[in-house]
């Protein structure tokens, strides 16, 4: 028995995600016998570019084959910097903090514009991005250096040429987390955050980038998991299954007309609380036209069966599903055609990982990679084998939620000694210990210069007992931040600070290269240091 009309439009309704790198049994039926029209992929599924290129033409074979009368949506969280899905064979581009400390929006173009040039090369036509969050918040443990900066109209104008960048290329952008998720101090992948902020409030700072990028042609808007009491009367009821967050503020207020997708509802905020299935049902009845679900098979089956019972029992009007289809169907239609999809024949573009576009990369790195401090213009170090130089840097165990763990490899000591291969290189645990940070001011006594590494830091963190002892012992210390620039409030007295915002290679090669004079490098923090003077 063939699907219903109304059962083929509610699996277009679906964003769902599988493992491995070759389209799965489970969610081939799915494209086959449930009609679903969307696909996201994470670092599990990105082997080489070739490898990509098979898999994305693989599903969108799946689809031409069961009669889809557009392409797959094929999503990824291709943000950049710390939160990237490609590997192998593709270019590392900068992320968003790095791109605001360029103070040039310019860049946000440049960078959008190569970034979604190699996804649709790919294969893959919808990128999750670029974040709009405003990160006025140090202690926010899931946006940070993903956000552009702490300024509203930062924020806006680069999220702006992120947008359109990647638009020019091709490729579906998504405004995310709507209406905010900036000054949180909570992960919504593990909890509901709240903010608490007054609506006028709201509309000065969460909500002006999402506004104005809005008003510039944007094609989908992600919500949060994040409740806002000045919005939503119901008590801990998350953006993303609120009608007035949905329909009244987005909709109505800010006029968007586009597609709103969920982030994925196997986060703790909705499956730990009203649960993923159910989740669905309310996010579409609060106007929401994509359920992502991105994980487990199980909850695929569920969530589709659950709000194919609330259409029958009349819970979901038919009309509800029409419209949140047709804006579906409208955005696919601007943006996919099977007519460039070549189903037979793989061959991946050569300006994937290309040489040019490294080099493009390479020139936004050095504008965005910060110095700080630098008291008594102890940079750059000499680059001879007399001036003894140790490397000090923690483990990358600390990563976001969202991070990919197979991209965590942080290669301080690597990128060092590419430059100055007498370095003598130290990694340790995260926290060290305190036999870590004895031994590590034992050896530091035969050096001219410490350079650290911090990742993250806390408040009563190991990292600063480390920089503190090696500081207390008289060595000359240089800190490097490689995530958070909010590390060097924690330094007050250090005399030279370094913030690369991120950990990919790039970003650490042009802080070594700024440290030794090899390079020059011309970021200005995006963010306010709030112990530093």
């Amino acid at each position: 028995m063939g699907l219903t009309d109304i059962q083929k439009k509610v699996g277009q309704l679906m964003v769902f995600g599988f493992k491995g790198k070759t389209a799965s049994p489970e969610i081939k039926k799915l494209i086959r016998e449930h009609h679903v029209g969307g696909v996201i992929l994470f670092g599990r599924n990105i082997g080489t570019p070739e490898e990509v290129l098979k898999l994305t033409t693989e599903l969108q074979r799946e689809a031409k084959n069961a009669g889809h009368s557009h392409p797959l949506l094929i999503c990824i969280d291709q943000e950049n910097g710390v939160v990237r899905r490609l590997g192998e064979g593709t270019t590392i581009f900068p992320g968003a903090m790095l791109l605001g400390a360029t103070d040039h929006p310019e860049n946000a173009y440049a960078i959008g514009a190569l970034t979604g040039r190699e996804l649709k090369a790919l294969g893959i036509n919808w990128n999750l991005a670029p974040v709009l969050d405003v990160n006025n918040n140090p202690d926010n443990p899931v946006i940070g250096v993903r956000s552009f900066g702490e300024s509203p109209e930062k924020v806006s104008l680069f999220g702006q040429q992120a947008m359109k960048g990647m638009q020019d290329a091709g490729v579906i952008t998504t405004l995310k987390h709507f209406p905010g998720h900036g000054d949180t101090n909570v992960d919504s992948h593990l909890d509901l955050p709240v903010i608490s902020h007054s609506m006028e409030r709201l509309e000065k700072v969460e909500l002006k980038p999402f506004a104005d990028c809005i008003n510039h042609g944007a094609d989908t808007v992600m919500s949060a998991h994040v409740y806002f009491p000045a919005i939503e009367s119901a008590e801990n009821v998350p953006a993303t299954l609120s009608k007035k967050v949905i329909k009244g503020l987005l909709r109505e207020k800010l006029g968007f007309n586009g597609v709103v997708t969920t982030d994925c509802m196997e986060m703790n905020a909705i499956s730990e609380t009203i649960g993923t299935a159910r989740g669905g049902v309310e996010a579409i009845k609060a106007g929401v036209d994509l359920i992502m679900v991105s994980h487990l098979h199980t909850r695929h089956f569920e969530t589709l069966k659950e709000i194919l019972e609330a259409i029958k029992s009349g819970e979901i009007t038919e009309a509800t599903v029409d419209e949140a289809y047709g804006r579906v169907m409208k955005l696919k239609e601007k943006y996919l055609s099977w007519d460039p999809i070549n189903l037979d024949k793989i061959e991946v573009s050569p300006e994937v990982g290309s040489l040019h576009h490294e080099l493009e990369a390479l020139e936004v790195f050095r504008q965005g990679v910060t110095v700080v401090k630098n008291e008594g213009n102890i940079l750059p170090l000499p680059l001879n084998e007399e001036h003894r130089v140790l490397v000090v840097f923690p483990e990358n165990n600390t990563r976001l939620q969202v991070e990919d763990k197979k991209y965590l490899n942080l290669a301080l000591g690597d990128a060092i000694r590419d430059i100055q291969p007498a370095a003598q290189v130290i990694r340790l645990s995260n926290p060290p210990t305190d036999e870590e940070i004895q031994n590590a001011v034992l050896t530091a006594k035969d050096f001219d210069t410490v350079v650290v590494g911090t990742l993250t830091v806390q408040a009563d963190d190991q990292q600063v007992s480390l920089v503190k002892a090696l500081e207390k012992e008289g060595n000359r210390v240089v800190v490097i931040a490689t995530r958070s620039p909010y590390d060097l409030a924690y330094f007050p007295t250090i005399p030279a600070y370094i913030c690369t915002y991120e950990f990919t290679y790039p970003a650490l090669k042009t802080a070594a290269a700024a440290i030794f004079g090899q390079t020059n490098v011309k970021g200005k923090l995006p963010v306010t240091l709030p112990y530093y003077s």
